[in-house]
């Protein structure tokens, strides 16, 4: 399932926990790649990610907590 990571509305987002989110929801995401995604989304671009379908609700929750607004594509 592809989902678009749009912003982060957090007052101070946590650079750490939103590059471990991206990288433990994700499939086929490591560490540094999800790093660098998070420097992109942080910087107001939309970033496009793959999740496993048994993840989404979990992936979904994670991303409301951190602050992020996403929209699912398929």
């Amino acid at each position: 399932m592809k989902v678009n990571l749009l912003s982060c509305d957090a007052q101070r987002p946590d650079r750490r926990a939103i590059a471990r989110c991206i990288a433990e929801v994700s499939v086929n995401m490591d560490d540094s790649l999800s790093s660098e995604l998070t420097d992109i989304l942080l910087e107001g671009d939309p970033v496009d990610i793959e999740i496993e379908d048994k993840n989404s609700s979990s992936a979904y929750r994670a991303f409301r907590k951190l602050g992020i607004d996403y929209e699912i594509v398929d």
